[in-house]
This record gives C-alpha cells, structure tokens and sequence, in this order.
C-alpha cells in the first residue's frame, strides 16, 4: 500500500511534509473515498471497490490522523476544512484529474467543501450519510459516548479501531472527534447554522445524496433543509438502512446501484 508526502497540512499539528498513505485499485476515471469521522476500517469501502475497479481507478486515502497516515495531536472544530484543503493538496501531487468524489459522513462533509472550494476540480460527487447542521441534538449523547467511554463503543467497534489505529492511540483519536462534534454544536451562532457558511446552494458540480432512511446521526428536518438548498439535486433514502448504507449487508446493493446510475453518466462521456 503506498504513501506520499505533501509539503504541509492544516490537519498536521506541525508545519512541513506530511506522509499520506492511500490504497488504490483498478483503472479508468479516478474515484476518490473519503472515510468518515472513525477511518475506514469500521465503513469499509470493499463492496464497492469489487463492483466499480473494473471501470474506476479507485483512490481511498487515509487523512491525517488516521490509519497509517500521520498521527495528530488535536482536531479543531473547523476540521472539516482543513482536511479538504489537504485532501486538494493530496491528488494534485498524485496528479489525479478530475475525480468523482464519494464522501461517508465526515468525508461527505470534505467532499461538499472541496466541491464549494474548486468546482473545476471534480467531476461529480456521491454524498452519503451526509451532514449539514452543526447542532445535532439527537447525536449529542453520542459524542459525549465518544469523548467520555469510547471503549464501551462496543468489542468489535473498539477491537477494530486498535488494528487500524494503533492499540496506543485510537481511543484519542475517537475522542478527539466526539469532541470536536461537540464544540462545533456549543460554537454555532443558532440551532440551524449549517457546516457550508450559508453557501450549499452554490454547488455546482453535479452530485447525488444517498442516505439511509435510519440514520442516526440525522436529524428530523436535516434533509428538508438540504432540499430547499439544493432542490435539484437528488437525494436517494435506503429504505432500513443506517449510517453506513455502502458497507451494511443488507443495503450495499441499492447503494451501489445509486451510484452506478449516478456513475453512468460520467463513463458515457
């Protein structure tokens, strides 16, 4: 698996080179997979990259912090941002051309910001259990989970996060993004300030919302609000599905399927 180095990263608590390291496969239009707030290992992508490899160059990048990338030592509350300008700086030095995007979660949130940043930039964007409030009422408990006892996430949760993480590091990794979440709610001006600054309407590359219809890290009118953002651009509920409709078993199906419609139009062209 290899690494890169990029000059410097906003995510890195110290200036100069940062070492990326990244997984890829296939070949074709390049297909970038940006992992949510507890890396890859928990959500992992296998599904997709079996069904899209054949057709994608598939490009799954560790950022900052986690997995075999370099580790760091906070997570401030505009995380978000910098790990999109970092994730920018990663394929211009890989010289990856015009990918489609697909973020989970945290990385959903990335992938808007680098489309809002440098629209010429991307192709498309698949955004799934995607974010857009910063108050999340309903999931404050479960940042409080995060920061206070994320060994009592569960034995496989927890036994997964050491082999990805570090058996010496991942519970300050989880911590540090359950208190992030929680500080970017206690730093909000109101209740429905967004994480975008008010300017999700001005995305322009073509995108699609994949969420599952049980999610619970959404809140009751969070894809309304979405909608009147962005009415024309679609958002496809999974029926029974959670969090992670890409790597649950019984929802990886529609999700992909989403997607290759969504795909489709990028490799007739």
């Amino acid at each position: 698996m290899p690494f890169i180095s990029i000059k410097e990263s906003p995510l890195a608590s110290d200036a100069g080179p940062v070492e990326i390291h990244y997984r890829e496969s296939g070949s074709g239009i390049p297909l970038v997979f940006l992992h949510g707030g507890w890396g890859y290992e928990i959500y992992p992508f296998t599904r997709q990259i079996e069904a899209f490899s054949d057709r994608f160059k598939i490009l799954i990048p560790d950022r900052s912090g986690y997995g075999r990338s370099m580790r760091i030592e906070e997570l401030p509350t505009d995380f978000h941002r910098r790990a999109a300008i970092e994730t920018i700086r990663l394929l211009d030095r890989l010289q990856i051309d015009r990918p489609v995007l697909w973020g989970h979660s945290d990385g959903a949130v990335i992938a808007t910001l680098m489309g809002l940043a440098t629209p010429e930039k991307f192709r498309g964007l698949i955004l799934e259990a995607f974010h857009y409030y910063k108050v999340k009422p309903a999931s404050r408990g479960f940042f409080e989970e995060m920061v206070l006892n994320p060994e009592k996430l569960g034995e496989r949760v927890c036994r997964t996060l050491s082999q990805e993480h570090g058996e010496d590091y991942w519970e300050k990794l989880i911590r540090m993004n359950g208190l992030a979440w929680r500080d970017i709610s206690d730093e909000s001006a109101h209740s429905k300030e967004d994480l975008y600054g008010g300017k999700l309407s001005e995305l322009s590359v073509p995108a699609i919302y994949i969420h599952g219809d049980r999610d619970p890290r959404t809140e009751p009118d969070e894809l309304a609000a979405i909608r009147k953002e962005l009415p024309r651009t679609p958002i496809r509920l999974i029926e029974d599905a959670g969090h992670s409709p890409h790597s649950e078993s019984a929802a990886t199906a529609s999700c992909n399927r989403l997607a290759e419609e969504f795909l489709r139009e990028f490799i007739e062209t």
